[in-house]
């Protein structure tokens, strides 16, 4: 296929603000249309769908090629979004959920004084992507918004895990075999062992294994398919995440998880709520 080589910046016209909104108009209606193909879309069927002339969606099309919002297979000729979207809309879902867990988290942290995040999966990895602290002078900050852990490693990551498929746990185990072996006690045996754990209690429990003398307690947010869509978690010094109090810790971060749950349209959640230590 010859490709057109204009970007998308020369089909706006800045001195014209009819012909930019018409062309950003168009654009998203292409892009939508070929959203709707979940296994490609011929360009005929993109014209008919959005109704405009076919040299003016293959000029269109062929200008998001070039820009990495769409790509075209060379053998069936079908049009799919491409990476460069597929990123875009990632790092949305991200920001987008870390906005929607704030407050969630801002009442946790005013209620235990400690610091409480929240963490998403990205593949074999868990990412936090928010994160408050609360008022008690002795501060435990473990991770910062971005980091990335291999799923299991920390109590949010933890609770991710824990809560998929047994199937999938083996799975993901054994691809993060080299990055865990970077950190203490999480081995295979001791990281199912864990997962075992987390599951009897519904909630993870993190002793001292990743920074000496500091716990954490996470719980996960469970989607209606019964798979985690994302974790809230908690870390303290080790006086104040044990005993009794980790109950108190895990059935506060369970209410803040459903209620979360149910501000993210997860009507059939089913967030781990038993808190028990």
């Amino acid at each position: 296929m010859q490709t057109s080589k204009t970007p998308v910046a020369a089909l706006i016209d800045d001195d014209g603000a009819e012909v930019t909104v018409k062309t950003v108009d168009r654009v998203a209606t292409l892009l939508r249309a070929v959203a709707t193909h979940r296994d490609g879309a011929m360009l005929s069927a993109v014209a008919r769908q959005t109704g405009l002339g076919k040299g003016t969606v293959h000029r269109l099309l062929n200008a998001l090629i070039d820009a990495g919002l769409v790509f075209q297979d060379q053998d069936t000729k079908l049009y799919r979004l491409g990476v460069g979207l597929a990123l875009l809309g990632h790092v949305a879902h991200q920001r987008d959920f870390a906005a929607l867990a704030k407050p969630f988290l801002l009442r946790l942290a005013e209620q235990t004084q400690d610091t409480v995040y929240a963490s998403v999966r990205e593949g074999a990895a868990a990412v936090c992507v928010a994160r408050e602290i609360g008022a008690f002078p002795i501060r435990t900050l473990s991770l910062d918004v971005g980091d990335l852990r291999p799923l299991g490693v920390g109590s949010g990551s933890l609770a991710l895990l824990a809560f998929l498929p047994g199937d999938e746990v083996d799975a993901i185990i054994e691809k993060n075999a080299a990055w865990l072996a970077r950190y203490p006690g999480h081995s295979r045996k001791e990281l199912f062992a864990k997962v075992e754990q987390t599951r009897r209690r519904g909630h993870s429990l993190v002793d001292g294994k990743i920074l000496p003398g500091m716990n954490a307690v996470g719980v996960p947010i469970v989607g209606p398919d019964g798979r985690p869509v994302a974790a809230l978690s908690l870390a303290a010094i080790a006086d104040r995440v044990s005993g009794t109090r980790v109950a108190e810790l895990a059935r506060l971060l369970s209410a803040e998880a459903a209620a979360l749950a149910k501000a993210m349209g997860l009507t059939k959640s089913l967030v781990a709520s038993k808190g028990g230590g």
